[in-house]
């Protein structure tokens, strides 16, 4: 069995982060969302809030499962028994930070693979962030987000 890490911290979930794990399905056995806990960050929502938006927009995948994870991505890898690491791209400067990560994760465990997927056209200026900020400021996300995580954006910002 293959198995696939999508790992990020997911606050919130996007569509574009849905994109991504929907095509990895289609690649590998089984798929781990993995939610990285930074404790160098202020989240919006709680890594079980983040855990149950993400297993409710995955529902519909049989090979998909949730889970969180502290410490070193390629430690979590292993803990997980994957060894490719899928992530989005949306332009260039995701591609500078990234293949950096990807290189130390190879220095480090030579096992596991990173495996970079270019996001759909309509995905490619999505980020939390700009979606937390639009939603902090009144503006609708609900193009950019799952129906449930429009609702616990609306939710919490009430």
């Amino acid at each position: 069995m293959i198995t696939a890490l999508v790992p990020g911290s997911f606050d919130p979930p996007t569509k574009g982060h849905l994109d991504v794990v929907e095509r990895c399905t289609t690649l590998f056995d089984q798929v781990v969302v993995g939610v990285i806990l930074n404790p160098s960050k202020s989240p919006m929502f709680t890594s079980d809030e983040r855990v149950a938006m993400l297993e409710e927009c995955c529902v519909q995948w049989d090979n998909v499962r949730v889970a969180t994870f502290q410490g070193l991505l390629v430690d979590f890898a292993h803990h997980v028994g994957a060894r490719t690491v899928v992530k989005g791209l949306r332009a260039v400067t995701d591609f500078d930070y990234e293949i950096q990560m990807s290189q130390m994760n190879r220095h480090l465990a030579g096992d596991v693979v990173s495996l970079f997927v270019a996001t759909k056209p309509e995905f490619g200026y999505l980020s939390s962030s700009l979606v937390k900020e639009v939603a902090r400021l009144g503006g609708d996300v609900e193009a950019l987000v799952p129906p449930n995580v429009a609702s616990a954006l609306k939710e919490r910002l009430a």
